[in-house]
């Protein structure tokens, strides 16, 4: 096949769809990635053929006073923008990340079957779940289901806001109202981070985390044998702010070290037994006795593929539902609202109890129930045809 794969530059969107570039060139498709500027010279390094797609930041958004609005006007600009682009790629599959809404735009106006990259569990609304976001294990019980009817009932009407703003770009651009939707959809995580519902969409397929190291960098830990703590910030503008320094000031006066993997400048005041930098995190996992991290999925994933136990500081956006469904699976806990006393309870608990980091070890055998990516873009575009 030739492949589109088309990608916002948030990290947590980016990264996977690299992943999927390179299982695509392995399989020996051809993948063309259309992503934002600050990845293109990482993908190519990679041997992938990417391109710059502008219009694809969330963060441009953040302080749009409608950001529903925002999303759809954004996404329309998109599309007629990156429809001549894919005609004259001439793909037989496009790839779309799931913020990237202009592009599957793009794809039907350019008729191109289009699959739906989600690099995180399914989102998608259920009538037996509580609303996405809101962190809730689904309720038992009268009571229980009577409170996940009433939040999802709460919620509907901004859906509905939604599918109406959406339809009102598609007709703007010359589509259907409504369109027939992507040919598949990838669910790019852990089966141990899913949510077991009756109503699962029959186009949908758990394909596991799709990861690529974004630093071919080393971080060398401090010496010692003390236990390693490895502390991720987020990437994402919904994250907490000054976590890093909130962690190593939680740690001080503990038998550890640590390592804060970033692209940032180092924390003020760096203690001697603390290390900071970029550095592929994959191999400071190996070395990890626990990661404190902001709950963006991509880093969460990583530390469960490694049975590393997490502690969890969540921001903005999914982090919330994504720290509470660790913490349910018993792999880790969560910090919120973050202080400094709440980090050093909770990395003195994880470290102290190995029933975390055999969660942890539990959720990284569910790979084994995962389906591969390609086949399912394979599958899609023959049924497609």
């Amino acid at each position: 096949m030739r492949v589109v794969v088309v990608s916002g530059g948030d990290p947590g969107h980016v990264v996977p769809a690299i992943a999927l570039c390179l299982r695509f060139t392995e399989a020996g498709d051809t993948p063309v990635l259309l992503t934002g500027e600050r990845w293109i010279e990482r993908a190519s390094a990679e041997g992938i053929t990417a391109s710059r797609v502008p219009g694809l930041a969330l963060d441009d958004l953040k302080d749009a006073p409608d950001l529903g609005r925002a999303l759809h006007d954004q996404a329309a600009t998109l599309a007629l923008a990156l429809a001549p682009q894919l005609a004259a790629l001439e793909p037989d599959l496009v790839v779309c990340d799931v913020l990237a809404l202009g592009a599957s735009m793009a794809a039907e106006l350019a008729g191109v079957p289009w699959v739906q990259l989600s690099p995180h569990p399914l989102y998608e609304p259920s009538k037996w779940l509580p609303p996405m976001g809101s962190g809730l294990a689904a309720g038992t019980g009268v009571r229980g289901k009577l409170r996940d009817s009433v939040l999802r009932a709460l919620t509907a009407r901004s859906l509905r806001q939604g599918e109406r703003q959406r339809a009102v770009v598609r007709q703007r651009i010359g589509l259907d109202a409504q369109g027939t939707g992507p040919a598949a959809r990838l669910i790019a995580t852990l089966p141990a981070l899913e949510v077991p519902r009756p109503d699962w969409p029959r186009d949908a397929h758990v394909v596991g985390p799709l990861l690529w190291e974004a630093s071919k960098e080393a971080l060398t830990p401090p010496p010692g044998d003390a236990p390693l703590v490895m502390i991720a910030p987020s990437t994402a503008w919904t994250g907490t702010r000054g976590m890093a320094e909130m962690t190593l000031e939680a740690l001080r006066g503990k038998d550890v070290r640590a390592v804060v993997s970033t692209f940032a400048p180092a924390p003020a005041d760096l203690p001697p037994w603390a290390r900071s930098g970029p550095g592929d995190q994959d191999a400071l996992l190996r070395q990890a006795a626990v990661l404190v991290c902001g709950g963006g999925h991509g880093m969460l994933v990583k530390a469960l593929r490694a049975a590393v136990p997490v502690v969890v500081v969540p921001g903005g956006g999914d982090q919330w539902e994504m720290a509470c469904r660790v913490a349910r699976q018993g792999s880790g806990l969560v910090v919120r609202p973050s202080t400094v006393e709440g980090l050093d309870d909770a990395v003195t608990r994880v470290l102290g109890d190995q029933g975390f980091a055999a969660a942890a070890a539990r959720a990284a055998a569910t790979i084994a129930d995962v389906r591969d990516p390609v086949e399912v873009c394979r599958t899609a575009l023959s049924l497609a045809r």
